[in-house]
């Protein structure tokens, strides 16, 4: 069985490139894997097993 997490990205005004760097490598650390990420929109989708 499949877990979600969404989340909503916060843009800065500076190192937006490094944090958004950073919050995908944390959530790929805690086993999550990007499902979605729209173009124009501050949404990502993140998708794991449940029963890891």
């Amino acid at each position: 069985m499949k877990e979600y997490k969404v989340i909503n990205w916060k843009m800065g005004l500076t190192r937006n490139n490094e944090k958004l760097e950073d919050t995908l490598n944390q959530h790929a650390r805690e086993g999550w894997v990007l499902k979605h990420m729209a173009e124009n929109s501050t949404r990502i989708v993140f998708e794991r097993e449940k029963n890891r």
